[in-house]
């Protein structure tokens, strides 16, 4: 089931399982995980694109050996707030995963993710990562920033309660 809005997506989280991240891209997903306290996101790996069953049949591998509670997709906004191209291509890979019968149970939400790889690259820079190290890293990481945003979300609206 997929939610818009993060307040739906909370709700529909079952407790005490991690979440993962990811960053779409047209050649590469860049995915990330939390612990299941929702404290802490870390980069996992990035996926090559070839065809949707087959990025489709990692992500399921990943969710089922990571015992995943939902999924967190970037948004890819405009920097003026609307949605382009990209974030229509983002939407139909969430409509297409929520289809598949081993996902069709699973949350799937949205976050804004402008600037998150621009965040990723100045942290990987002020590491003093190398450049071919940068681009072997840059989607998971930008994947963990992504991730972080909602885990820092969710830890806003417990505290609310």
């Amino acid at each position: 089931m997929i939610h818009d809005e993060i307040t739906d997506f909370a709700a529909a989280l079952p407790p005490m399982r991690g979440l993962m991240g990811l960053d779409l891209g047209e050649k590469t997903i860049g995915v990330a995980v939390s612990d299941a306290l929702w404290s802490v996101a870390s980069p996992l790996e990035t996926v090559r694109r070839r065809k949707f069953g087959l990025d489709a049949a990692r992500l399921v591998e990943l969710i089922a050996a990571r015992g995943i509670g939902g999924l967190v997709l970037g948004l890819p906004r405009n920097m003026d707030g609307t949605e382009g191209p990209r974030c229509q291509s983002t939407r139909a890979f969430a409509r297409n995963l929520a289809k598949l019968p081993a996902l069709e149970a699973l949350p799937i939400g949205f976050w804004d993710e402008r600037l998150s790889t621009v965040a990723a690259e100045r942290a990987l820079l002020e590491a003093d990562t190398s450049r071919k190290r940068r681009a072997e890293v840059i989607d998971h990481v930008a994947a963990s920033y992504i991730l972080q945003g909602v885990l820092d979300r969710l830890g806003h609206l417990r505290a609310a309660r």
